[in-house]
């Protein structure tokens, strides 16, 4: 069973959400690196960085944020994928893991 198989509602599926996510977090991380890079040169005393260093941190803090949120639907998927069971059966996923995969998905962003 390939990702593609696993339709998640009409018209996604499994890997056009995982993909979309992959892409999303890519582009944080250009977008935390040049933020970095842009602020860099703004920081020339002590009191610059009190004001630019909360900032750079609450960007930090949501990429991580997302990528523990890619890793809950990794390990989601994977019991989904190794539990042999069908989409008839809902891939063996509890109603709980099921609202969790989809309360990820909302969160990043992604539907």
């Amino acid at each position: 069973m390939e990702f593609n198989d696993v339709k998640i509602y009409e018209g996604t599926n499994l890997g056009n959400i995982l993909q979309e996510i992959h892409k999303n977090s890519q582009s944080k991380e250009k977008e935390l690196k040049k933020l970095i890079n842009d602020l860099k040169p703004l920081i020339e005393t002590a009191g610059d960085a009190v004001i630019v260093v909360p900032l750079i941190t609450s960007y930090m803090n949501a990429a991580i944020k997302n990528d523990d949120n890619l890793i809950k639907m990794a390990t989601i998927v994977q019991k989904a994928m190794n539990s042999g069971k069908s989409a008839e059966d809902d891939y063996g996923l509890s109603d709980k893991e099921k609202e969790a995969l989809l309360d990820n998905v909302r969160q990043m962003n992604v539907v």
